[in-house]
């Protein structure tokens, strides 16, 4: 028979191809042309039919292959039927393509497996289709909406749409309807595809993807980057059938690394509920394929498991190249017979000696564990963070442990993607985390409380300690669980006589511990009548409220304040236990004099990672703790209440809004008698240091007064902090920072680390600062700080109550510390410690030269002080003709052999600025004498960095060593884009009437409102008018009152009349800055 318009006979079509294999594939495709075309359609079919009946004994169709380069046969599909009771299918192959055997066979027997439900009217995708038939045998059995085969090959996609009309019309040429009226061209379709690129770039959501695809590199691997087109080599096309190229996953190393990607494109398009259905050989160990799919956060289900001859025309030297270069040993078996597993190198050469090998081959169904968390990452990823998917690890042996880390990584992935910088928040915790607490609190416990309730610490130990701090009560008494953080010198002190005089030394806090057990702890206050009790509760009182309130009782009738620590009781659970404590706060008020402290550490995943919240209804201890933190903690880490408010989030998502009625709760039954107040030092600090401004929840501030980058944080950087979270099971020296902290300073400054160094690490450099000042109150020492330095030190030092001298500097030196003036200085101080800014000194951003800081040491060395420099806000050079950096290495040498026994270098830094970090903290402290190491070991309460903020600087800092061009790039860019801001702001000041300081290097510059003091300025802001006259005081209230725009004042700079810019806002932020500062202009010349 002839087709018309192609060839006269049959006998001329296979003449043609008999030619050669491309002969036959051309002839083959003006077939499928006919095919297409309805018109011609069922003539070619017929046509089909007839050269199939030409060759229908198995030896005439093997001849076929050999001698016309095709070969249609049947495919018996044995025991099943499908709607039209067919027991086969009838299949076309040629040589370029894969030709279906015990590989495909075994697969299809794993699908067989699955009930009728599987894919009954799912969309489905096949990957590496080869010829059609078990896309085309899902459509068949299953009924599915639609499925899609895709194959990388062009020749498959062609001859399997020639399945595909074999199958879908009768011998004659005709439709053939299934049981819904359907053919299975309406239910099929083949598609040229790199595995999934075809359905994600046609926005194809699939509801299941089964493949079978290579699992063995290929031994040529130039040969992989050959492109793939129809008139490819037929060699080369059938290849793609039997290897894979590199792709880039960890995965490669056992071959693979195709069905990795594949599993990684899969969870981008499949829908939720999804499943995927792979084909794993068993050569590299069933372990290994597994863990493929587990550590992805796919639940592994195997259904189908057996041996297979390895196909002969596939090379396994890559596998044997692969066992000389690592410990793993692949599995193969002799024969099929053959139950003790050989390597690759012994089943190369059995096989080579003429010797037939195996393999299991085995059919893995996957489910994504948390669907649409696991996406979100995977979507994370997908965007510039591919090094970091051989990293992750969402295998879970323990599902609480699942269900906790997965939505965080989840979370995570989402704020990196979404946001450029971490935004700021205020010190008393991030709004979002403290309604959450509210939130969780109001809905398990019907406490109705508000995010203004609730104060955020790093930590329970540091929430306590700062708490004390803030009262300084001459006794106190405390838990015998919560003194182990304490300072050393509060558990030894023995100053309680004075307890009747009515003006106790505020210096000397003495802590006396006591049992947990409430009524040893109520004789005690009866007995000592301290001003503080912080104290737990047994587990057997805790159940409870009476333990509580006979605690509450006695401690308003004595008149001690008093801190209830509930770590040990609070439960993150839906189905939360009994609380006497909180059950007692949903009924009654909390008392005024009474705050609850909370150290949140129970998570199953992090078991280092705390955040702990202090609870007090009474608004001026809500505020004073506000203050408090932000002195002496600076800002609780921001990933740690990502963390658990992410745990908070989940137990709240679900909840139907306001559905619980508010608590009806009594007030305070009785009015505390006289309380201990804030220490007076305290309150003059709190009312006059320049802390962070509270926002109103609809109000849009500018920060210009935070030492915080919110510019664009490096996709190194994110791609570290993310990894840091999604790693398990990192080693000790994977977070050991101090080797890469040592490298770090003496690269930067020369700062010699010998033998007897000690390094020490906190959340942030002000908490180590602060416990610098603690050791330097110890020794009675004077601390000295240069007219000129940050705001937030000085104030933290007079909160701590040190003995504080300001070195005067002068205008002309840009208020930098000279020479002459620390002489005048330090000669009539005892036990002089001198804190330097540098090299960039905040908040001038001028540079300190290697020469400079050479003659200061040398002076302190003279008087034996002791030195901190402190280098946090340092490494963001753009203005430094001239400088040439530090190097003190050798004359530090020289002046620690100096008489001078006192006299020490201590380093203080950070890493947020110069790597980058925004909102991630982290402080370092390296002291150099055995003194300071005692003292600053006495002072306990450190909120350390976690161990994956340790991991990230590590990361980061072996980057920057590296000198890996990405980092290294933004950090460039942004000492550009700083330098850049500094000269627009400096041009806008001083169009403005302002006099600048020329900024150098880091966040901030200082100028001075000539223009302005002494004008008197009226406002009328909310309908309310105020009238003032401007100065040094009040600039900074007014121009956040006539603009939004928060800066700092000569009080938080300590320079008579400059006030403090800083720079590193976000783009839109800055423009809206500048526009403030004129707006201000036009307001005050108004």
């Amino acid at each position: 028979m002839a087709v018309k318009g192609l060839w006269g006979t049959m006998d001329d079509f296979l003449k043609q191809c008999q030619q050669s294999g491309d002969s036959a594939y051309s002839a083959f495709r003006s077939l499928l042309e006919r095919l297409e075309n309805p018109a011609t359609r069922a003539e070619a079919r017929v046509f089909l039919s007839n050269l199939q009946k030409r060759f229908d004994t198995k030896e005439a169709s093997d001849q076929c292959l050999q001698t016309f380069h095709f070969q249609i046969q049947d495919i018996y599909l044995e025991q099943y039927e499908g709607y039209q009771r067919r027991k086969k299918l009838t299949m076309m192959v040629i040589p370029s393509i894969f030709i279906p055997e015990d590989w495909s066979f075994t697969f299809y027997e794993g699908l067989n497996r699955h009930p009728d439900s599987i894919f009954k009217d799912k969309t489905v995708a096949e990957l590496g289709c080869g010829n059609g038939w078990i896309s085309i045998a899902i459509a068949e059995k299953w009924s599915p909406l639609k499925v899609y085969g895709l194959d990388i090959n062009p020749r498959a996609v062609k001859v399997s749409w020639i399945n595909l009309y074999l199958n879908a019309l009768d011998d004659n040429g005709q439709p053939i309807y299934d049981g819904e009226k359907n053919t299975l061209l309406d239910r099929v379709e083949f598609h040229e595809s790199d595995l999934l690129a075809y359905c994600r770039d046609h926005h194809i959501e699939l509801e299941r993807i089964v493949g079978c695809i290579p699992q063995i590199l290929n031994p040529n691997p130039d040969a992989m980057s050959k492109m793939i087109t129809e008139n490819a080599s037929e060699e080369f096309l059938h290849s793609l059938s039997n290897y894979c190229a590199l792709q880039g996953f960890v995965e490669d190393q056992f071959g693979l690394g195709l069905i990795a990607r594949a599993v990684e494109e899969g969870i981008s398009v499949i829908k939720p509920m999804g499943i995927m259905i792979f084909n794993m050989g068993g050569r590299p160990g069933q372990a290994v394929c597994k863990r493929l799919f587990e550590r992805r956060g796919l639940c592994v289900t195997k259904l189908w498991q057996t041996k297979v001859l390895q196909a002969a025309d596939t090379d396994i030297s890559a596998l044997v190249e692969i066992e000389k270069n690592s410990p793993h040993r692949f599995e193969f078996f002799m024969g099929l017979a053959g139950d003790q597993p050989i390597c690759a190198r012994t089943a190369w050469a059995y096989g080579k000696a003429g010797g037939r090998i195996s393999h299991a081959l085995s059919v893995f169904r996957c489910e994504l564990r948390q669907p649409n968390q696991v996406k979100i990452i995977f979507e994370f990823l997908k965007n510039g963070f591919h090094q970091i998917s051989n990293s992750l690890d969402l295998s879970f042996e323990d599902d609480s442990v699942a269900d906790e880390k997965i939505p965080f990584l989840a979370y995570l992935a989402s704020v990196l993607k979404e946001n450029s910088f971490f935004a700021y928040e205020p010190p008393a915790g991030s709004k979002r985390f403290r309604n959450l607490i509210a939130g969780f609190m109001k809905t398990y416990h019907h406490i109705p409380l508000i995010a203004d309730n609730v104060v955020v610490f790093p930590s329970r130990a540091a929430a306590i300690e700062d708490t004390l701090r803030l009262f300084s009560p001459r006794l106190a008494i405390v838990d015998e669980h919560l003194t182990r953080h304490l300072p050393r010198q509060w558990l030894t002190s023995l100053t309680i006589e004075n307890t009747e005089t009515d003006k106790p030394s505020e210096d000397v806090v003495t802590v006396i511990e006591a049992p947990r057990q409430s009524d040893l702890m109520i004789e005690l206050i009866k007995k000592l009548k301290p001003q503080v009790v912080v104290t737990g509760m047994a587990h057997f009182e805790a159940v409870t409220s009476s333990a509580f309130e006979h605690l509450l009782n006695t401690t308003r009738e004595i008149g001690s304040r008093l801190f209830l620590d509930i770590s040990d009781h609070f439960v993150l659970s839906s189905l939360p236990g009994s609380n006497g404590v909180l059950k007692y706060l949903a009924g009654t008020s909390l008392p005024s004099h009474a705050a609850i402290i909370c150290g949140l550490l129970k998570n199953q995943v992090y078991s280092d990672l705390e955040v702990a919240f202090v609870i007090s209804e009474e608004e001026n201890i809500f505020k004073a703790l506000c203050k408090t933190v932000e002195l002496l903690e600076g800002n609780t880490a921001l990933i740690s209440q990502y963390y658990y408010g992410c745990l908070f989030h989940e137990l709240l998502a679900f909840q139907l809004a306001d559905r619980h009625l508010p608590a009806e709760r009594e007030g305070e039954k009785v009015k505390a008698g006289e309380m201990i107040g804030f220490a007076s030092s305290a309150i003059s600090v709190l009312n006059h240091a320049e802390l962070s401004i509270a926002e109103a929840d609809n109000s849009s501030l500018i920060h210009m007064d935070v030492d915080q980058s919110f510019l664009p944080i490096p996709s190194s950087v994110k791609a570290a902090i993310f990894e840091s979270f999604a790693r398990q099971n990192i080693t000790e020296s994977e977070i050991d920072v101090t080797t890469s902290i040592k490298q770090f300073i003496k690269s930067n400054y020369g700062f010699p680390t010998g033998s007897n160094a000690e390094f020490l690490y906190a959340e942030c450099s002000l908490a180590l600062f602060n416990k610098l000042v603690l050791c330097c109150i110890q020794e009675g020492g004077t601390l000295c700080f240069p007219v000129g330095s940050n705001g937030n030190y000085v104030s933290a030092a007079k909160f701590l109550k040190a003995n504080i001298v300001n070195i005067p500097t002068q205008s002309q030196e840009g208020f930098k510390l000279t020479e002459k003036i620390l002489t005048n200085a330090l000669k009539t101080l005892n036990k002089p410690w001198v804190y330097i800014s540098g090299p960039t000194i905040n908040p001038t951003g001028l540079l300190y030269t290697n020469a400079e800081i050479e003659n200061i040491l040398s002076i302190c060395a003279k008087f034996g002080a002791r030195v901190i420099i402190d280098t946090s806000f340092s490494g963001l050079e753009f203005n430094f003709n001239g400088w040439g950096g530090w190097d003190l290495e050798g004359f530090l040498a020289k002046l620690n052999s100096s008489d001078k026994q006192s006299f020490c270098v201590s380093i203080l830094g950070g890493l947020s600025l110069k790597m980058l970090t925004g909102g991630l903290r982290f402080g370092f402290l390296v002291l150099n004498q055995p003194f300071l190491v005692d003292a600053f070991h006495s002072f306990s309460g450190l909120s350390k960095p976690h161990s994956t903020v340790k991991y990230t600087v590590k990361k980061l800092l072996d980057l920057r060593e590296q000198r890996a061009g990405d980092l290294l790039d933004a950090i460039a860019e942004q000492e550009k884009l700083l330098g850049s801001r500094s000269k627009r702001l400096k041009e806008t000041l001083e169009n403005c009437g302002w006099e600048v300081l020329d900024a150098h290097a880091g966040v901030s510059m200082v100028a001075k409102p000539s223009a302005y003091l002494g004008k008197n300025i009226k406002l009328k802001v909310d309908a309310t008018a105020c009238a003032a006259k401007l100065d040094d005081s009040n600039i900074r209230e007014v121009m956040l009152k006539a603009t939004g725009l928060c800066i700092n004042s000569s009080s938080w700079t300590g320079i008579p009349g400059y006030c403090r810019f800083t720079i590193a806002l976000e783009d839109s932020e800055f423009e809206r800055a500048l526009d403030c500062i004129v707006k201000f202009k036009s307001v005050i010349s108004s």
